[in-house]
């Protein structure tokens, strides 16, 4: 098949290109040319902007698409612009939405009330609020505007054109090499310092949510690319075994060969990246159904994809400053607990 990439060099879409020229296929990427990404022998390069879909229509048409794999739209707008131009040039999309449109995780994030029940299908309801970070403070990796970020407003546009069906993939947090939030770098940090505990806070620790391996999430993206049983449908990736976020994190320790333990601290004991989160609400992905449609499976053990991941975050550290790290207010926080 001939397949366009739209967004192809970045931390997913790269290894999704790799494992499609690997498969055979004739793969073209669309990107801006910044990142100077090595694209596999064979591989096509447009060079282009995603905001100005239109200038680079005549390159589009010259590759000849039947599928497109639009990795970057955010925003309603992102969408119309895509359909507009691949109407009648495409035969499909594969469209990379997320997770944050269920009605669960607005209870995460506390855009919308709770309870709802955590067990996430494909057909779960959606968050009633929009816009999940519109005036919220975001990570310096995240170089869009995501005031008017919202896949929930994708999602409807890209399924409003019966004439260019669209695939739907609702991604879990992605970790592994390239991860440019650097998700497992608060933990690791701690145990490459030699901390012989890592501490979080308990609702944190007992947090179940869904994860994913970015070698397999690409493995799914190729899947839904290629197959012709994803057209018009929409699923969820994740890994099967939504397992507590402690545990998560002393598998960490094990691939980093760390010998201490993870901990659990009281509410407020310390601060971290759970404050912003209402971690009493869980959110338990179910990802049968691309397991059973298109016979997904996870294509990296997953004790080589910490390894891997580990490995790139030792080389790739990012700056964070000392205040993220106080030890010392740990310790006390630790001792308060009675685990010191």
């Amino acid at each position: 098949m001939n397949i366009l990439v739209l967004g192809g060099t970045g931390f997913i879409g790269a290894p999704a290109v790799r494992l499609l020229a690997e498969a055979g296929h004739r793969v073209a990427v669309f990107s801006r040319g910044r990142r100077g990404a090595d694209l596999p022998a064979g591989a096509v390069s447009i060079a282009g902007d995603y905001q100005h879909l239109a200038d680079s229509a005549a390159e589009f048409r010259r590759f000849a698409p039947e599928s497109v794999i639009d990795m970057i739209p955010l925003t309603a707008a992102d969408a119309e612009r895509v359909v507009e131009t691949f109407r009648g040039l495409a035969r499909r999309l594969v469209v990379i939405s997320s997770q944050d449109v269920y009605l669960a995780w607005g209870c995460v994030t506390g855009t919308d009330p709770g309870p709802v029940d955590p067990h996430v299908t494909e057909d779960s309801p959606l968050r009633r609020s929009r816009y999940p970070y519109r005036g919220r403070p975001l990570p310096a990796a995240y170089e869009w505007d995501l005031e008017n970020y919202d896949k929930i407003l994708v999602e409807q546009v890209f399924q409003s054109e019966p004439a260019l069906p669209a695939s739907i993939l609702r991604l879990p947090m992605v970790y592994g090499p390239g991860d440019p939030v650097n998700r497992i770098y608060p933990y690791l940090r701690r145990m490459d310092d030699g901390r012989p505990m890592v501490p979080i806070e308990r609702n944190a620790a007992r947090w179940r949510g869904p994860l994913g391996y970015v070698e397999d999430v690409a493995s799914a993206i190729a899947l839904a690319a290629t197959l012709p049983a994803a057209t018009g449908r929409v699923y969820n990736v994740a890994e099967a075994d939504l397992r507590p976020l402690a545990d998560f994190v002393a598998e960490i320790g094990a691939a980093a060969g760390w010998n201490g333990s993870v901990v659990e601290l009281p509410p407020g004991a310390i601060p971290g990246p759970w404050d912003a989160f209402h971690l009493s609400h869980h959110v338990l992905t179910d990802s049968s159904r691309i397991r059973a449609e298109l016979g997904y499976r996870e294509i990296v053990v997953p004790l080589d994809a910490l390894r891997r991941t580990i490995a790139w975050q030792r080389l790739h550290p990012p700056a964070v400053s000392a205040e993220a790290f106080d030890y010392a207010a740990e310790d006390r926080a630790l001792a308060a607990a009675g685990l010191a």
